[in-house]
């Protein structure tokens, strides 16, 4: 007669998550980590992977905001850094070549992930100032600051509540 331990095996590559959320939160907290969840899709299409923003009538529900393009490669952004950070690729010059794309242009999305977290869910729930675009995002005309303050006051949001 066998007995099942109520201690699971310990395995490495498990972890144990803590959700706190709200209805419709789209961020959590893991251990001492906050994670932001990018409502994206991704499928696979032969040999590549292909994001899929969300679908026109959830658009609609959040007051007609949403900017494609930006969610689509805010995923990416986070996509990558998943892959750095799991040591799929050791540096992004190596992404970019397994990616087949230029250095540059994935070392500047890869610092969207550097954005303030309310700034990342507002630009996901279509929140996000009228003139914020993507080529602002990305550093095309200004690098974007490191401190999340003046990233707010930059790009026009309003002062996170403290």
């Amino acid at each position: 007669m066998t007995q099942a331990s109520s201690d699971p095996v310990p395995n490495s590559r498990r972890r144990v998550i803590r959700v706190e959320v709200g209805a419709d939160a789209r961020s959590y907290v893991s251990g001492s980590q906050r994670v932001t969840v990018v409502p994206l899709t991704i499928k696979r299409r032969h040999n590549r992977k292909l994001l899929i923003p969300p679908t026109p009538e959830s658009a609609a529900a959040t007051a007609g905001g949403l900017d494609a393009p930006m969610i689509k490669t805010l995923g990416k952004a986070f996509y990558w850094k998943r892959l750095l950070e799991e040591g799929r690729y050791a540096t992004a010059t190596d992404l970019a070549l397994a990616l087949k794309l230029e250095p540059g242009w994935v070392a500047e999305v890869l610092r969207l992930t550097l954005l303030a977290p309310d700034i990342v869910e507002a630009i996901l729930d279509g929140r996000q100032p009228r003139h914020l675009n993507l080529q602002t995002l990305r550093g095309r005309h200004e690098l974007l600051p490191r401190d999340w303050a003046e990233q707010r006051k930059m790009l026009g949001f309003t002062p996170a509540a403290r």
